[in-house]
């Protein structure tokens, strides 16, 4: 088995600079006249890529949790300098009325060559061990993370299928394995696995689905703010209390702070693969955005039995010892 998998990614790296010379060769898709609706744009990377899209020549909807709010206003103006071709409107992925009304806006201002792409970027985060967080804010999480993406690919699927577009699905790498905050790492889990049967199932109809996995860009979004001991302290039911010391919960916050200020502040990085997911001849499956040492630790996950990564992360998280 072992010389059977190592024959197997020999011949991948062989064919690798084949593939690349392959997708330079092809001409790319041309922009104009084709419309891409965006979620997640009041800010970070849905931001970013709804002025990166209308720049290049879509036609963009740009889905915003507050149309009144200050990202929101900054594509407003970009969409009065430009052409018509960017509309802000409101769209909370938890609900499938902004669902259905974001698809008759989509339906009302659809340019020439139809609808090409659906960016489910839309997603929160948190801190916190499992027993630390309410069923509340499982339910929340899921429904934004998972179910959000879900219902909003559910409500498009028949114009994707028709136009034969494209799916671009918001991922991390932390749908391998979890630093802290495995309430996320949970819903990106299973996207991802949503992903694999959704990409499958859209071949024959000419649709490609495609993930993007960032690493830490926690500095280049606002989907995670340094984390507070003394309010996570607070929130604790009594139970946990018992439990855990005060000492050990500003340990874990302080290691997670630690993580999260080596984040990339280059968070273009990430629109660049979610543009080429959009508009290349040949997209990839998964776009993976991350350092070198971030990559390691995939390969560890994947190559490794569990005990070894379960090993380095009880090691990495925290020497402080309970009460």
């Amino acid at each position: 088995m072992w010389a059977a998998a190592a024959l197997l990614l020999l011949l991948l790296l062989l064919l690798l600079p084949l593939a690349r010379r392959c997708r330079r060769g092809v001409a790319r898709l041309e922009p104009a006249g084709r419309a891409v609706l965006v979620t997640g744009c009041d800010s970070g990377f849905g931001h970013l890529l709804a002025l990166r899209l209308h720049r290049l020549g879509f036609t963009v909807f740009a889905g915003c949790l507050c149309p009144g709010g200050d990202g929101a206003r900054r594509l407003q103006r970009e969409a009065a300098a430009g052409t018509g071709r960017l509309r802000v409107l409101r769209l909370d992925v938890t609900r499938a009325r902004d669902v259905r009304e974001a698809k008759e806006m989509v339906l009302s201002h659809l340019p020439e060559r139809g609808f090409w792409g659906l960016v489910n970027n839309a997603g929160i985060s948190t801190f916190g061990e499992t027993g630390w967080l309410s069923m509340e804010t499982y339910e929340k999480f899921a429904d934004v993370n998972l179910l959000g993406s879900i219902r909003t690919t559910l409500e498009f699927l028949p114009l994707l299928r028709k136009y034969k577009g494209r799916i671009v699905f918001m991922s991390s790498i932390i749908a391998y394995f979890t630093l802290g905050n495995g309430i996320y790492s949970m819903t990106k889990a299973a996207i991802e696995k949503f992903c694999d049967a959704l990409r499958l199932e859209m071949k024959k109809f000419g649709v490609q689905v495609c993930i993007i996995q960032p690493g830490n860009y926690a500095r280049s979004t606002k989907i995670q703010p340094p984390v507070s001991a003394e309010e996570i302290w607070s929130e604790l039911s009594e139970e946990e209390k018992a439990v855990y010391n005060k000492e050990y919960v500003q340990e874990r916050a302080n290691f997670f702070n630690s993580i999260l200020s080596e984040g990339s502040t280059n968070g273009n990085e990430v629109v660049d693969a979610m543009v080429d997911a959009l508009t290349s001849p040949a997209p990839k499956a998964r776009y993976m955005v991350a350092k070198l040492k971030e990559k390691a630790l995939v390969l560890v996950c994947a190559l490794f039995p569990t005990v070894v990564m379960d090993s380095v992360l009880s090691y990495a998280l925290s020497k402080v010892k309970l009460a």
